[in-house]
């Protein structure tokens, strides 16, 4: 897997049971996260791949010097190791978290 950003070109916005089934059936296991406005996560790593779909407000992602916003329907694909930081945008965010090995 590489670093990427998927923007949300739809005209609908996604539910989370649609971006759900599409995570699934890429092999992900996969939770609903909900962050408060301001939640900031430090830079860390985890050593499985994740994909980060958002479903509604907004999170900035940071990895090595670039800054990433996305927002409904947006999914950043991150590779295992990857140093990264986040904050949720002023209305929070709510998101699916999908691991794979």
């Amino acid at each position: 897997m590489d670093l990427e950003v998927v923007e949300w070109n739809d005209s609908q916005a996604p539910t989370e049971a649609e971006l759900r089934a599409r995570l699934e059936s890429e092999g992900y296991q996969v939770f609903s996260w909900n962050d408060a406005a301001g939640t900031v996560y430090e830079p860390h790593r985890h050593e499985h791949d994740e994909s980060l779909w958002i479903v509604s407000g907004q999170m900035t992602f940071g990895v090595a010097g670039d800054d990433y916003a996305l927002g409904p329907g947006d999914r950043l694909m991150l590779p295992g190791g990857t140093v990264h930081s986040a904050v949720a945008g002023p209305q929070g965010a709510a998101y699916l978290v999908g691991q794979r090995d």
